[in-house]
């Protein structure tokens, strides 16, 4: 039987107290956690959690970044309607305000600054205004002291700089407690355990993680499985690339219209077979 979840933190605390002494590098401390998971002293979550909080001095900003090509940005001589397009496009809060290139970073634009514009159409608009100082940091900026650093200047996102000063990428805190907690999930995430939903008009609405095996099961289809795992990888293996919100695959007489995704993954795609498109 195992421990009760009380039990393990006094034995994990026990341990620590006693072995303490003989933790003389993080390898050392590496291993206690391992043998405290191993010996059901501290839970899976619990273990993951701690692992990833562990990893973060030896990880840094380029390794975890939104890369520079497929950062979403706003160009300075935007109007407020194509800005707005921009943004409930790709559904993100901030972002990057540039100049001509995208090495001339301008600001950060947060999408909630753009409300009162919204119910004030009377009211004129200066992105100038809007727009806050930009956070610079170097690729190899350790990811524990950047995430010290998020929380102590109470910023969210970093513009990530080579080491000749052009810009590399992107990374937000949101990026950084992923590498601890895991994914994070928003309210516009199709709902746990709902990875396909049948819509009104019949099409499908899946989640990028769903597994080809469950896919076909569900759909009575027989996608093949044998080099991806889940629909979202088959659908990137198709397209040659990482296909952005609106683009439309088709595998194997069926199409796929990508809803969600962002700069590292697809997150959700509607799916119609392609006689009932045609017909429709």
């Amino acid at each position: 039987m195992s421990p009760e979840p009380g039990a393990r933190s006094s034995w994990l605390r026990r341990a620590v107290r006693l072995l303490a002494p003989r933790l003389h590098s993080r390898e050392d401390l590496g291993e206690l956690l391992e043998t405290a998971h191993r010996e059901a002293l501290l839970d899976s979550q619990s273990f993951d959690i701690m692992r990833g909080a562990f990893l973060l001095s030896s990880r840094q900003a380029h390794e975890i970044m939104i890369p520079r090509s497929r950062m979403v940005v706003i160009h300075q001589e935007m109007t407020l309607e194509q800005i707005l397009e921009r943004v409930v496009e790709s559904k993100h809060s901030r972002y990057p305000v540039i100049g001509e290139s995208l090495d001339e970073i301008r600001g950060i634009l947060l999408a909630k600054d753009l409300l009162a514009l919204m119910l004030d159409r009377e009211r004129p608009f200066r992105l100038t205004e809007l727009v806050r100082p930009a956070t610079i940091v170097p690729e190899t900026k350790r990811l524990d002291i950047l995430l010290r650093e998020f929380r102590e200047q109470r910023y969210h996102m970093a513009v990530v700089v080579d080491e000749y000063g052009g810009v590399a990428g992107l990374i937000t805190i949101e990026d950084i407690l992923e590498e601890i907690v895991g994914d994070i999930e928003d309210e516009t995430d199709l709902e746990s355990g709902c990875e396909i939903r049948r819509e009104a008009d019949g099409s499908y609405l899946v989640a990028a993680l769903t597994t080809i095996e469950d896919f076909n099961d569900h759909l009575g289809t027989r996608l093949d499985d044998g080099e991806v795992d889940t629909i979202g990888g088959l659908v990137c293996q198709e397209a040659g690339r990482l296909p952005e919100v609106g683009d439309e695959i088709s595998v194997e007489g069926l199409r796929f219209t990508v809803v969600a995704g962002d700069e590292r993954q697809l997150h959700e795609l509607r799916v119609v077979r392609e006689a009932t498109a045609e017909a429709g």
